[in-house]
């Protein structure tokens, strides 16, 4: 019974220190995301740069986020919401086929040229093969998304048609794919090129039905 006060006061949480806490979170976060856009170099992106961006000790972001995989998933999460994938929760209740796989497209082309940090990190995947994984099983999202639409909507069209088109809706949404097209085009004749190709698969495979 004695103890109890001193673990009471253990277990207590300054709202304060909750909020400071936060408020470092948020500079670092975004001093991350900044430094992303611009540095020409990927290499160039360290805990150390981080750090020095946000005013804090390469000790902070580590208090902040534990592992340099942490900080890259918060980047993650930061830049999709600043590039709109939340739109893609709209797009998976459209019952319409045609209209889901085209708003995808649109959503998915404005977000790879929304932002150049979007670029730099999928960049980074070379330079660490943890993240390569962390990249890999986000743009995996992606498929199952894509799988999600065509088995709800087309779900008698043979196995092997659905197969190759979501194969190919996956590396028409795909970042690499984006940027191939981009040299020379505006990004709206980028997103009408894909959305064109996008909506032939789907025609395709409702062909297949016949």
């Amino acid at each position: 019974m004695a103890n109890e006060p001193q673990q009471a006061k253990r277990r207590y949480r300054s709202p304060l220190r909750d909020a400071a806490a936060a408020g470092t979170r948020e500079r670092v976060l975004g001093a991350a995301v900044a430094l992303l856009r611009e540095i020409d170099d990927i290499s160039a992106f360290t805990l150390d740069a981080v750090a020095k961006a946000a005013g804090v000790t390469r000790l902070t972001v580590y208090n902040q986020f534990g592992s340099r995989l942490a900080l890259v998933e918060a980047m993650f999460d930061r830049i999709a919401d600043m590039g709109g994938l939340v739109a893609l929760r709209s797009a998976m209740e459209l019952t319409d086929p045609e209209a889901a796989i085209s708003e995808i497209v649109r959503i998915f082309c404005t977000f790879w040229g929304s932002d150049r940090a979007v670029q730099r990190l999928n960049e980074t995947i070379m330079l660490d093969p943890e993240i390569a994984r962390s990249v890999a099983a986000r743009h995996e999202r992606r498929r199952r998304l894509l799988t999600t639409i065509i088995e709800r909507t087309i779900p008698d069209s043979p196995a092997d048609a659905r197969r190759d088109t979501i194969d190919l809706l996956f590396l028409l949404t795909a970042p690499q794919t984006f940027r191939a097209l981009l040299p020379g085009r505006k990004l709206d004749q980028v997103c009408d090129i894909l959305r064109g190709a996008a909506l032939d698969a789907l025609h395709r495979l409702k062909r297949s039905l016949a």
